[in-house]
């Protein structure tokens, strides 16, 4: 089959379907003590709705590459478009929380889509020495997505309604599709046999030990170690089915590769804390702080600011110090810096927050290169595929991981604090200890040897987020 020729709007393509996922990602969090006040729930308990939509996204990234294969790269997206339109839709619509959980997974089975096919698109169909400046070009939303996420979400569940924060992904949805016609390429890849057996059996493990940690801080230990159990027997179950399947989803040689053990790793619990905080600062200034939801945004970005300001600098830092040094000491300071949102007393002055968040930001950057670069370093060329999804898997399932033990510390921590209506109080203990999961998962960099990641420092690497 001739390849197609590329449209030179391709990436603006991508970036639509980026800024969508980013800006979904993000808008929600800001407005989860609006929608629990009109759902009826405590705002406690909306970590749910987040969690649904990073572990589907998580769990049906490896199948995007086989459904873009199999079905065509065009009409692959936009179906997953429709699809999250039509989860977007249901969202708004929503009335109890079960109903925002089951159209949030909907909305994920499209989310998880949307991005990475446009991708493959530019990879399949651009010359090589056109792909940097395109793939730079598309991302860019990648870092707008998160400062407006927040703002607009506050501003739209203050002004306007939270169904808004929904409804706001149809036109761009629409958008994309009127592009999609005309501009993304209909490529199809070589078809090969889908790892249906080990797929269910990660699904099931990742589900399982959400569950368990979304039900344990109700009052069901036993159930919560029941899940918690299942879900430990379906990863030994996953690991010996690679043995015996030809083309496994994962191939256990990965794990093989020891920098990447230890990058896929540190990524997984240094992001239990980092993952946990989007979801709780919005929370901590509206309930906490009293915050009205607009200014509860605007606290959000410097978070944000300080990941963009950091960019340019994340390869020389990392090429001064090394990427041992760099990340158990950048991930023991991040560890410190969460911890410290937690000392100011109630009426210190927002800056005081600021300069905390914009330091962190500023860290968060730094230790995503350094440990999505290091993981990839020593994979060999015919890994490389394997081991970025399951890395973007990883990560996924981090952020979901992460939410549920924030949710959970808060909700046993502020069961004492409600009764002498003090949220602040479990609010600061919270982030002492995610802050704390986050500074002792340095203790996994430590394995790294001095000289590791040289390589990469040698060439011309794009580390990216």
């Amino acid at each position: 089959m001739t390849t197609p020729t590329p449209s030179r709007w391709l990436p603006l393509l991508m970036a639509i379907s980026i800024f969508m996922q980013m800006l979904d990602a993000t808008i929600l969090n800001t407005a989860l003590p609006t929608i629990a006040a009109d759902l009826g729930v405590s705002p406690l308990n909306m970590q749910s709705a987040v969690i649904s939509y990073a572990l589907t996204v998580a769990l049906l990234i490896p199948a995007s590459g086989y459904l873009a294969d199999r079905f065509g790269t065009k009409k692959t997206f936009i179906i997953a478009l429709v699809v999250f339109m039509l989860g977007s839709l249901l969202c708004a619509v929503s009335t109890n929380l079960p109903m925002l959980v089951g159209a949030r997974i909907i909305q994920g089975m499209g989310g998880a889509i949307i991005m990475p096919v446009p991708r493959l698109a530019i990879l399949k169909v651009y010359e090589k020495e056109r792909l940097i400046t395109a793939i730079n070009y598309a991302v860019t939303p990648a870092l707008i997505g998160p400062i407006l996420g927040p703002l607009v979400g506050g501003y739209l569940v203050q002004y306007a309604s939270w169904h808004w924060i929904f409804l706001i992904n149809i036109p761009f949805g629409i958008l994309g599709i009127l592009f999609a016609i005309p501009i993304m390429p209909d490529v199809y890849g070589k078809i090969t046999r889908f790892d249906t057996g080990g797929f269910l059996l990660i699904a099931g493990m990742a589900t399982g030990l959400t569950l368990a940690l979304e039900i344990a801080p109700h009052g069901e230990p036993v159930a919560a170690a029941l899940l918690f159990l299942l879900a430990l027997a379906g990863g030994i179950a996953y690991l010996r089915h690679t043995r015996r399947c030809d083309y496994p989803l994962f191939p256990i040689s990965l794990i093989l590769v020891r920098t990447f053990r230890i990058g896929l790793a540190g990524n997984l619990v240094s992001r239990l804390g980092i993952g946990a905080m989007p979801f709780l600062l919005p929370l901590f200034y509206q309930l906490a702080l009293s915050y009205d939801a607009s200014s509860a945004g605007w606290m959000m970005v410097p978070t944000v600011v300080g990941t963009i300001i950091a960019k340019p600098f994340t390869k020389a830092v990392i090429a001064r110090y090394g990427y041992r040094r760099i990340t158990i000491t950048n991930t023991q300071l991040l560890g410190l810096m969460m911890m410290a949102v937690a000392l100011p007393p109630p009426g210190t002055p927002a800056w005081v927050w600021v300069v905390l968040l914009f330091i962190t930001g500023f860290g968060n950057s730094l230790q995503f290169t350094a440990m999505n670069t290091l993981a990839i370093a020593d994979l060999r060329p015919d890994q490389n595929s394997a081991g970025n999804s399951l890395l973007a898997v990883n990560q996924q399932l981090a952020t979901g991981f992460g939410i549920a033990i924030g949710a959970l510390l808060l909700k046993t921590l502020s069961l004492p604090a409600v009764s002498h209506g003090d949220l602040y109080i479990a609010f600061r203990y919270t982030f002492a200890a995610v802050g704390l999961i986050t500074f002792t998962s340095s203790a996994v960099f430590a394995r790294l040897h001095s000289q590791d990641g040289e390589r990469l420092l040698e060439g011309n690497s794009h580390p990216g987020k």
